[in-house]
Order: structure tokens, then sequence, then C-alpha cells
């Protein structure tokens, strides 16, 4: 979560950090309770050293015949002592761990200041807007007309945010995220990895999802959960890992299915695909050495970045503000595509360097000469596989309604390259 070490030694720093995420300070109040429970253990320290020492009197005084009555009681006592100390130091220390779990990561100097998305920063943009001779139709106008985007059948069997795709638009999903995947394996060395769909409360804990995000997934009767995004399991399958220096950077992809339960978006999107319970998603996963990590969010961001620009949509970088940076990220670049039938710009990749947040939850370590450091974590979408198609579908379009394959996927797709109805 966050060292300890570091806030007794500049506490004035560490609220400043918070108050860039509109957080009250918690510095004064943290080291008190460090102080409290460093106390108890130095207490609890002295007592089972005097327990020790009495242990040997005890065992002298036998030898020799005499009564230890008085010394067993003096040792009585001192263990009731123990016991006491070891509760009060954790006590004050799950009271410190339940402020510091809440406390979002540390952001990057670099990170602008802001409230919300108002005040993100666009880094650059790549690829021009499309004008159209026509009116151009959102994703789901098109999808309908053509019979292959079917909400109805979905909402019948599983309910609202889930859609049914047919015929060419399925396979152009399974075409896309195939594409993704051979792009970042192939091209800028990522593993692929099949991942569980259902992990449990550490791998969740670790990659910082629980507890704040608790009403966001889906939970199932079992104590599992559904996975948000790939970036669970992947990150989660470090947990606990001491990793050689020489196997690091650690690069991961995977193609899943994602679950949210989107508990905060009642009445957001409730048209089309964009924010859906059930969803693709191409994930990527770095675990790097410390210093290497700003440099492994370029290149991640960069990875992202080359399959829209193959695939013909405009998009733009965003740097996210510091009121609009996630929860455990240190520094956030949205990658957001042009949608013609809406007329805006919307998210379709999200690449965060979290630097050692989640390997401090998750404890994942890399060894450096004679000791450990904590690794450096990194995810993105690589990308999100709806989003993307929703982009295709409107940027591609034409007038009667067909959408143009991008020659890049055109062999995915068994040689087509115009879907019509």
């Amino acid at each position: 979560m966050h060292d300890l070490r570091a806030l007794r030694a500049d506490p004035a720093a560490f609220d400043a950090a918070l108050a860039r995420r509109g957080l009250p300070a918690v510095a004064e109040s943290l080291v008190k309770e460090d102080e409290q429970r460093r106390a108890a253990l130095a207490e609890l320290q002295e007592a089972q050293g005097q327990r020790k020492g009495l242990a040997k009197e005890i065992g002298q005084a036998k030898r020799k015949g005499e009564d230890t009555a008085g010394i067993e009681a003096r040792g009585a006592a001192l263990r009731d002592q123990i016991a006491t100390l070891e509760a009060r130091a954790n006590e004050i220390q799950k009271r410190i761990d339940d402020v510091l779990q809440q406390l979002p990561n540390q952001l990057d100097a670099n990170v602008p200041d802001g409230r919300d998305e108002n005040d993100n920063v666009v880094v650059h943009q790549r690829g021009e807007v499309p004008s159209f001779a026509f009116e151009a139709k959102q994703h789901f106008e098109l999808g309908e007309a053509l019979g292959m985007m079917d909400f109805p059948s979905a909402g019948k069997i599983a309910g609202s945010r889930f859609v049914m795709l047919r015929g060419a638009l399925a396979r152009l999903e399974r075409a896309l995220g195939q594409f993704m995947l051979d792009t970042h394996t192939g091209e800028f060395g990522y593993e692929e990895v099949t991942v569980p769909l259902l992990v449990n409360d550490a791998a969740m804990y670790g990659t910082d999802k629980l507890p704040k995000f608790a009403e966001d997934s889906f939970h199932t009767d079992d104590g599992r959960w559904l996975i948000p995004t790939g970036e669970v399991p992947l990150t989660a399958s470090v947990m606990g890992d001491i990793l050689p220096a020489e196997s690091l950077p650690r690069r991961m992809t995977t193609l899943s299915t994602c679950f949210r339960s989107e508990a905060g978006s009642a009445g957001r999107d409730v048209r089309g695909m964009l924010r859906q319970h059930q969803f693709t998603k191409c994930e990527l996963v770095s675990v790097v050495a410390p210093e290497e990590s700003d440099a492994e969010h370029e290149r991640m961001t960069r990875a992202a970045e080359t399959v829209l620009e193959r695939l013909g949509l405009p998009f733009r970088r965003v740097l996210l503000c510091a009121g609009d940076t996630g929860f455990g990220a240190a520094k956030t670049y949205d990658l957001e595509a042009w949608l013609p039938g809406q007329q805006a710009w919307r998210e379709v990749s999200s690449c965060s360097n979290t630097r050692d947040f989640q390997a401090r939850r998750m404890n994942a370590r890399m060894r450096r000469e004679k000791t450990t450091v904590f690794v450096h974590t990194l995810n993105g979408s690589g990308l999100a596989v709806g989003r993307v198609m929703i982009a295709l579908m409107e940027v591609h379009q034409q007038e009667d309604g067909s959408i143009r394959v991008p020659e890049v996927l055109r062999h995915y797709m068994g040689g087509l390259d115009v879907i019509r109805a």
C-alpha cells in the first residue's frame, strides 16, 4: 500500500500528495498510531526477553531443588503481559492498515492538477477525423440494421447491458481480439497467457480492486470474484514471489472475457455496447524493476496505439489529471477513439503505471544484490475489443449501412472486405 517509513520521514509530503487528489490530511494521526505501535512492540520485546530470562532461572532453580513457585508466578504475569502487548500492537496495526488500504496511490509529479476529465491534457492526436457526405449512424443503429447486433435476445436471457453478436459482427469481434494478441506477442514481446476468470480475495486485494471497488465486481456464492479485467489474474500471478532480476521485465497479455457490475453508471450509455456487464478485452501487464517503469509505461501505451493506427482509427492520447487518475495508478494515459455517430471521443484503452503500489499489497519483490525490493507493475488495455469494434463500425461505415473491414483484419475474416446485411 504505502511505505510507513517514507511517511514518517516526510509526513507533509504524504499529505500534500493526498491533497492533490482532494483528500484530507492523515499523516499526523498515522504517525501517532505508528509510534504507539512501535512502543508496544518495544515493550513486547522487553517482556519476551524477561520471560526468557525467567525460564532460565526456573531451570537453574529446579536443578538445585529450590522452590520455583515465585518465579513461575512472575513468568505467568509476564505471559499475560505479552499477550496484552501483542493484542495492542495488532489492534493498532489493523487501524493503520484500515486507513492505508483506503488511500490511493501517490501521483507522479508530471500528472497535471485538476478535478475531473475536463482537466485532462491531450498529449497528441493521430489520424484524421472522418467527414461523411451522409449522417453518420451510431454502432447500434448499424448493427441492428445489419441484423447482427441483438439486444432483445440478450436481454431476454440475461437482462440489460448484454448483447448477442451474430454472423460477421461476431467474427469481427473474434478477429479484433486475435489481431491484438498477434500484434502484442509478435511485435512487442508479450507472452500470451490464458487466465482463470474467477479469482480469490487475495488476487483482488493485491491488484487494488478490494475493498474499495467491491460493488463494481460480481461475487460468486463460493467466495470468488469474476474478473473485472485480465489485469487481476495476470498481475496477481507474481503475488508473494521473489523474482530473479534477470527474469525482468516480465510482459504478459491475455484475451479474456471480463465482468463489471457498472454499479455507479445507472443511466449512462444505456444504448448499445459501450458499457456492458460482460465484454472482451486484450490486457497488457508488465512487471519490471523500479527504475524501468516509466520507460515501460511509454512502451506499453505505444503498443496499444499501434493497434489503433493499423485499424485506421483516429485517436488521441490523454494524460489524466489528478482528479481523474484511478485509485491504484501513479500515472495514466487514456487512448480515446473518435466515434462519428456520437461525435465524441471515447476511451478504448487506459494504460497505468502503478509503481510499487500493487506490489506492496501482494508482496511481490525482486532480488537485488543481497536484499529484495518491491517490483513495479503496469497494466493497460491493448485494447478493449468491444469499444474498438464500436469505433471501427462507426469510422468505416458507408452510406448504405455496410462496414468496410480494415485490410489488416481481412485475413482473420476469411477475406471479407465489407460487412453487409
